[in-house]
């Protein structure tokens, strides 16, 4: 097959300048912008046969305006960015880049945890704000500091990421608990399946691995939240909308959970006003699990790949 025209809809964030393009600009005539507003795409990417999104929707409508487009690679591993059906009902292959950030989302679930139980960032703060200055002792520590030796993580979603958490929490001398769809008894690694009710009830940490579905959507609500202990965390790397935002504020504000540590929320920017802004013990990232320079690095290769597949006949990591 011939090289086709590619156009990347939203680089900047994949890409911000500390990368190269040139393995896909090498595949065929590329244009890349770094935002593209929903009402651009279709000028943008009119004579666009392959289509590179990371966050722009691609709607029916959307699709139904770009007759020539043949492929879509999407810039991450969620896809619902991408009307699906639509997709296959004009026959444009969807792919993405499967397990690019898996060591990154691993890392940052913990540096979540650790800023929430070891309190590193607020202490920091306190001795630049010079407390320590004037402490009349050699140490000091505001609030309680918590060991991981010994406590249950509760894994939700136990696919590549929630395989490589339980592997750095069973390093930090964490017992694991995991749920995924169709598992039970024991881990092979060292952990157990459980039902959901235990894994809240039991799990001192609880982590988000799973993927956004209609039967996921506010997973966690003011039931789940109930089942958890008072001294109990959770972590979200996954998705903004597993959780229902409102219930986990008022759990928090109300102390029936110890804290959160979010990087994800339901809406990315979060509006002003967002309950969980000022919730109560509440770390929040702006979305930055995946984005190492390593996991970045290897989103681009991978998408490369998934464009030369495609024009060698042989699509690879397809969901459409």
């Amino acid at each position: 097959m011939s090289a086709m025209s590619i156009v990347i809809l939203d680089g900047v964030t994949a890409n911000p300048g500390d990368l190269s393009w040139h393995a896909i600009e090498a595949l065929g005539p590329c244009r890349v912008f770094e935002r593209t507003a929903v009402g651009e795409v279709v000028s943008r990417a009119a004579d666009a046969e392959i289509l590179l999104t990371n966050k722009t929707p691609l709607s029916a409508q959307t699709l139904a305006a770009l007759p020539k487009l043949k492929l879509i690679s999407v810039l991450a591993t969620g896809v619902n960015v991408v009307d699906l059906a639509a997709a296959r009902a004009r026959g444009i292959t969807v792919c993405n880049v499967p397990a690019y950030s898996t060591a990154g989302v691993a890392q940052a679930v913990f540096a979540l945890l650790l800023e929430l139980t070891n309190r590193t960032g607020h202490h920091d703060r306190s001795v630049h704000g010079g407390n320590w200055s004037v402490c009349p002792d050699f140490c000091y520590w505001d609030g309680e500091l918590v060991e991981l030796d010994g406590l249950n993580l509760g894994i939700v979603g136990y696919g590549a990421i929630g395989a490589a958490v339980a592997r750095v929490g069973r390093a930090f001398g964490m017992r694991i608990l995991a749920n995924r769809r169709q598992a039970s008894g024991a881990i092979a690694e060292g952990g157990d399946f459980v039902d959901l009710d235990r894994l809240f009830a039991e799990s001192d940490v609880v982590s988000l691995h799973c993927p956004l579905t209609p039967d996921t959507e506010a997973l966690v609500n003011a039931r789940r939240l109930a089942q958890m202990k008072p001294s109990a965390y959770l972590i979200n790397t996954a998705r903004g909308a597993l959780v229902q935002e409102a219930d986990l504020a008022d759990a928090l504000n109300a102390g029936r959970i110890a804290g959160a540590g979010l990087d994800v929320l339901s809406q990315e920017p979060p509006p002003p006003d967002h309950p969980l802004l000022t919730a109560r013990n509440c770390v929040i990232t702006p979305h930055i699990a995946w984005a190492t320079r390593a996991a970045r690095r290897r989103l681009i290769s991978i998408s490369a790949a998934n464009i030369a597949a495609f024009l060698a006949g042989r699509p690879q990591h397809v969901v459409s």
